[in-house]
């Protein structure tokens, strides 16, 4: 009987502490359910898994192999407990997104680790673990489908922990190249695509009516999306993802995700600068039209969680108070800031270091609210005390209620909303603060001035 636990450790910001409502602010991951239903039927196991977004991780766990999935901001804390547990007689296997962009320095720090996406090669590592020839790392072949794979252990999630636990995927991938993300330099640009009627019959399986899709950019392939929408229209159901702004300039397609039961979408406007969109290639936005992208997507009855990022190449310090008003003057429902950083293995992070702009190579720090870098128009305090002042004027009670003048969601869905990132986005210094270790600060820039 092979024991395996599935962990899935977390930064500052899903680190269990309560969190807001008393929830993980963040849908249900997949991760763990998935790799849960990868593992072979011929293989007898028994399985634990563990989200340290939710609950603790216990440090006396008796198994034989430990899964963890890594992010770069919880790669600290992933490498102390595969230390721990090796130190332990356990073996560890890593993988996620910043074992696929920098393996050689996770390698050092697990018996094994998987570069890429794993639904081969987990199964196959698992078939030598038990056979005795476990290889120190494994590699998804670029011929990836994503048809007839098993789906999710939904069981597996537990309830009342997520604010949303109806979360499905339809795709992978992004086709464009922005320099900060970390998608086209881990996974390359190749869209991939579940099979529609897939899609479409593990939702009605679970009987949701309100659902969420974590694909990175549902639009990617047009004639997918197309058909994507087209079959969720029976299904009446109300549902959220992510798309680029480039849906807001087609018409047919934004039509018909409006009638498919699309509500919100999160979509990257990064700047409203177009000297600092071209920065990090991603020109295609195009900060003149925004209004009348907003006024579109308002219009067909979808809400945006529109995200801006500070610190690009041509933002001075003016940039924060531009923002901040600009998103209040157009409405835009659910707001969020993050502070550019640079991932390893992204094209920007390969730039700064070569313009040894890099500040600290401490993962930890690599959340979105701390500075990582020298800017290049502004000093590090300054743009983390401008980031946490955005967020503190443009959630102030009288900002929410401006903006919710013209929302298309229901006022009680919008005000929920709003609080809770009012509650995180006031206390950015509580949830970006780890608190199971010391930070060193010679070695990393802190924030020097409580604010807010």
């Amino acid at each position: 009987m092979l024991r395996i636990a599935l962990l899935s450790p977390k930064g500052p910001l899903y680190r269990h502490r309560g969190g807001i409502f008393r929830k993980s602010l963040r849908y249900a991951p997949l991760t763990l359910p998935t790799l849960a239903a990868l593992i072979p039927e011929e293989i007898e196991h028994e399985l634990s898994l563990f989200d340290e977004g939710i609950e603790d991780i216990p440090e006396d766990l008796d198994v034989d192999l430990i899964g963890i999935t890594v992010i770069t901001g919880t790669a600290k804390r992933s490498y102390e407990l595969a230390r721990h547990f090796r130190d332990r007689g356990i073996a560890v296997v890593m993988g996620g997104p910043h074992i696929t962009l920098v393996p050689d320095d996770a390698a050092p720090h697990a018996d094994a680790i998987v570069v890429g996406y794993s639904e081969d090669t987990w199964p196959e590592l698992l078939r030598d673990f038990v056979a005795g020839r476990m290889q120190e790392r494994y590699t998804q072949a670029p011929d990836l489908s994503l048809a007839n794979r098993p789906r999710a252990r939904r069981d597996l999630i537990p309830g009342g922990k997520h604010v949303k636990t109806a979360v499905f995927e339809a795709t992978r991938g992004c086709n464009h190249r922005c320099d900060f993300c970390v998608v086209p330099f881990a996974w390359g640009r190749k869209p991939y695509q579940k099979p529609v009627d897939e899609v479409i019959d593990e939702i009605r399986s679970t009987g949701a009516k309100r659902a969420i899709f974590i694909d990175l950019n549902l639009i990617a392939d047009r004639a997918y999306a197309a058909e994507l929408f087209t079959a969720l229209i029976p299904l009446r159901i109300q549902w959220g993802g992510l798309a680029t702004s480039l849906l807001a300039r087609d018409e047919e397609l934004l039509d018909l995700c409006a009638r498919s039961g699309c509500m919100a979408l999160l979509v990257g406007f990064e700047s409203i600068s177009p000297a600092a969109l071209k920065d990090v290639s991603k020109s295609f936005n195009s900060p003149e039209l925004y209004a009348e992208w907003i006024r579109r997507f308002h219009d067909h009855g979808i809400a945006l969680n529109g995200t801006f990022v500070f610190g690009l190449d041509s933002d001075s310090p003016d940039v924060f108070e531009e923002t901040a008003q600009f998103v209040i003057d157009n409405r835009i429902d659910l707001p969020r800031f993050a502070i550019l950083t640079p991932f390893p293995g992204t094209g920007l992070h390969e730039r700064l270091d070569k313009e040894d702009r890099i500040l600290t190579k401490d993962w930890e720090l690599y959340d979105g609210q701390h500075v990582v870098f020298q800017p290049a128009k502004m000093s590090v305090a300054e743009l983390e005390q401008g980031n946490m002042r955005t967020w503190r004027q443009v959630y102030s009670y009288s900002s929410i209620a401006r903006r919710m003048r013209s929302t298309p969601i229901a006022k009680a869905l919008y005000l929920g909303a709003n609080l809770g990132y009012r509650f995180y986005g006031r206390r950015l210094d509580r949830f970006y603060t780890c608190d199971w270790q010391l930070v060193q600060p010679e070695t990393t820039p802190l924030r020097t001035q409580k604010i807010l």
